[in-house]
């Protein structure tokens, strides 16, 4: 097969970006997380499935922690634009929630039902509504946007956004030239316009501070994503805080982002000063 993406032939570029394959656990450990997630479901107090537009998949959870002048941590779950929904993720409000964090926990229009540029679009949307809706929802405080996997590329997207003052992408997709040249793009179907437009790698240095985290035991791809962006934000005179997890891969690593003394919620709050 011919050289595609960095040395890499397609059967290469599966591998090095199928995060599944890459945990022999998953399938247990998806579990997991969905029981966790019900379970904070029935442990806190939330609105579930408020409306940010017409579309069903256009809601999104609010978990207040008792402050309305709290910091606002949004949170928008991964899966490659076309798979899971904020249910499956929902337990990783537990770190944030215990460190003083109202929490949004985002849904969105997978693929191929939306293109890429649509899933962007309602990201934007959903800031919108938070915006216009701070009293309604008790979102004074500031927002930091977060997002795992493919919600890192969106909530690195949305660094510049009136409403957001930090962003965290975690294990982020940074760059969306080998997404498209790989079976992932079957349902997405990316324009070389949406690659350009939409690989936050490709727009440095205009936006908030950032966090940004990875678990040193991910595939090799995704650790490189997290240090090049890291590392190029540094170069352009950016705020960046790059925190390597050591031995987490591309599940575990929200383990530790739904603990409030883990090391992702402490590094937050330094970059933060919350």
């Amino acid at each position: 097969m011919s050289e595609l993406y960095r040395g890499m032939d397609q059967t290469a570029l599966r591998a090095a970006y199928d995060n599944v394959a890459a945990v022999a656990d998953v399938a247990a450990r998806m579990l997991g997380f969905q029981a966790r997630s019900a379970a904070l479901y029935s442990a806190t107090t939330c609105r579930r499935d408020v409306q940010y537009g017409p579309q069903p998949r256009q809601r999104f959870d609010w978990l207040p922690c008792g402050r309305p002048d709290a910091p606002v941590f949004v949170f928008i779950h991964g899966g490659y634009w076309q798979a899971r929904s904020k249910e499956d993720f929902a337990f990783v409000a537990s770190g944030p929630l215990g460190c003083g964090f109202n929490v949004v926990l985002a849904e969105y229009t997978l693929a191929p039902e939306a293109s890429m540029t649509g899933i962007v679009g309602e990201i934007g949307a959903l800031l919108t509504a938070l915006a216009e809706d701070r009293e309604g929802l008790g979102t004074r405080g500031p927002i930091c946007l977060a997002g795992h996997s493919a919600g890192g590329q969106l909530s690195a997207l949305y660094r510049a956004h009136e409403s957001v003052v930090h962003a965290m992408p975690i294990s982020a997709l940074v760059d969306l030239e080998p997404i498209a040249m790989s079976w992932l793009n079957d349902k997405l179907q990316l324009t070389p316009e949406e690659i350009d437009a939409y690989s936050p790698m490709r727009h440095i240095g205009h936006g908030v501070p950032m966090t940004i985290s990875v678990g040193t035991a991910e595939l090799a791809e995704l650790v490189r994503h997290s240090e090049e962006y890291a590392t190029a934000c540094r170069q352009a005179g950016e705020r960046v805080e790059f925190v390597p997890l050591p031995g987490c891969n591309h599940f575990t690593i929200l383990d530790d982002l739904a603990l409030p003394d883990g090391v992702q919620m402490r590094a937050l709050l330094d970059a933060m000063a919350v």
